[in-house]
């Protein structure tokens, strides 16, 4: 896996590389579930990229917030996965981790801009 040079797009990475490996073992009545959590990381890569590379500031703090947003919500669905008995305890908590680490850094990046 190529290391990028930008923390959180790394964090990011991580996070959607784990997301296809840790959940394989989705059931089929769940699979719904399993496409939203992917869907939903990707699409945090994505804003990432996009506030990286706009100059407008304004923009840029909206797509910070769009990206915490996003975090909530792949952290409701992990939850939820974890409720339904699909993933395990372990799996949640290294998830959580993750997801940490990319709302701090996000978090970071956002109060730089002021």
């Amino acid at each position: 896996m190529k290391v990028e040079k930008f923390k959180i797009i790394q964090f990011i990475r991580e996070l959607i590389i784990m997301i296809d490996k840790e959940m394989d073992n989705f059931p089929k009545k769940d699979i719904e579930l399993k496409n939203r959590i992917r869907t939903n990381s990707f699409d945090i890569l994505e804003i990432a990229y996009e506030a990286n590379t706009t100059e407008d500031i304004e923009y840029k703090k909206k797509l910070l917030q769009k990206m915490i947003a996003k975090i909530k919500i792949i952290d409701f669905l992990l939850n939820l996965s974890y409720d339904k008995e699909i993933i395990t305890s372990k799996k949640y908590c290294k998830f959580g981790n993750k997801m940490d680490d990319i709302i701090k850094y996000t978090t970071g990046w956002s109060r730089n801009l002021a």
